[in-house]
């Protein structure tokens, strides 16, 4: 089935379309009007509030957040947002859905951007600030390289902060942030380098097939080789600058090991990790300092989720950066002391 006129017969509705609230108010009011089932909504929004999509609709309570991680098909992780309208025997149906799907399912509580993107927005903004404020002492593509090796390699995640943003889209991130921003009245979760990025046409995202567009990095083959300067709208060679960057940032510890080591050695990670942030932590290089500022920032961000009652624990935050982000490890932990 192509054509909306199919959900007007349905009783269980999926919706995943753009985080653009009115639009998803036209779509499920549509829906909604035409459809005398009184169906459920499932709703696969990663950061709009489900009682404001509800409100929007005049649902009544048929709406809660059933949000897959990209790709579905792939990705093991759902967060289940639901609200005290929501019937009782709609919950229980979405948790056994989510069982027979064989899904990791991590409820989140209906605050914008829930747990995945309520985390991963700040962390992003942190990497951005720490470019913009590098940028004071080196180029702006020094900088960045800086803060994407920090992100990735002394930080010891898949790819750097940047890496992701571009993944992800730089315009889905600019959009997630103007879309939280609204219901986070004590902070300002916006940047004005993702303005100026998409104002100079540069989106990130990938294509049909999967590879990556060029976003703050070019890519070959999806491997960084270069970084875009938004004053000269071109892009540096990374081996222009490399060498002198990895001099200024200095050796990683000697206990650390890559990502996929960490993340696939089950048994002895946890004391793979231990080793590795205590010798990080004993460490003066500008590489070592970053990578801890980075890390108990991150740190604080996820403690922050649970302390706003976004997450009901500090183990669902890190069940939703371990299996929604493959991070090798959580956020909110004691590896690393202020």
């Amino acid at each position: 089935m192509t054509t909306i006129e199919s959900a007007y017969n349905s009783q269980l509705i999926f919706e995943a379309i753009i985080e653009n609230l009115d639009l998803k108010k036209k779509l499920l009011s549509q829906i909604n009007e035409n459809n005398p089932g009184k169906p459920w909504f499932f709703s696969n929004t990663s950061s709009i509030p489900i009682h404001v999509l509800d409100e929007a609709a005049k649902l009544e309570g048929r709406i809660l957040g059933f949000h897959f991680y990209n790709p579905p098909a792939v990705q093991r992780l759902v967060e289940l947002i639901t609200s005290p309208k929501n019937p009782a025997e709609m919950v229980e149906f979405a948790k056994a859905y989510a069982k027979n799907l064989k899904k990791v399912l991590v409820p989140s509580n209906d605050f914008a951007g829930f747990i995945g993107n309520g985390h991963f927005m700040r962390d992003a903004q942190h990497g951005i600030h720490e470019v913009e404020r590098l940028s004071k002492e080196m180029s702006f593509v020094e900088a960045l390289y800086c803060i994407n090796k920090v992100s990735q390699d002394f930080l010891i995640r898949p790819m750097g902060i940047f890496q992701l943003i571009d993944y992800v889209g730089i315009d889905v991130v600019q959009f997630i942030m103007k879309v939280m921003n609204p219901h986070l009245p004590d902070e300002d979760l916006h940047s004005s380098l993702l303005d100026k990025m998409m104002n100079l046409g540069v989106k990130g995202g990938q294509r049909s097939d999967g590879s990556q567009k060029d976003g703050f990095l070019q890519y070959e083959k999806n491997k960084p080789v270069g970084i875009y300067n938004p004053d000269t709208k071109e892009y540096i060679e990374i081996k222009k600058f490399q060498v002198k960057c990895d001099e200024l940032l200095g050796d990683l510890p000697v206990s650390w090991r890559p990502w996929k080591v960490i993340n696939f050695s089950k048994d002895k990670k946890e004391d793979m990790l231990r080793a590795y942030f205590n010798e990080l932590g004993s460490m003066k290089t500008e590489g070592a300092d970053l990578a801890k500022k980075y890390h108990l920032r991150s740190n604080e961000i996820g403690n922050k989720l649970v302390t706003d009652k976004v997450a009901n624990n500090k183990e669902d935050v890190n069940t939703v950066m371990l299996t929604g982000f493959f991070h090798a490890y959580g956020p909110v932990n004691d590896y690393m002391k202020k």
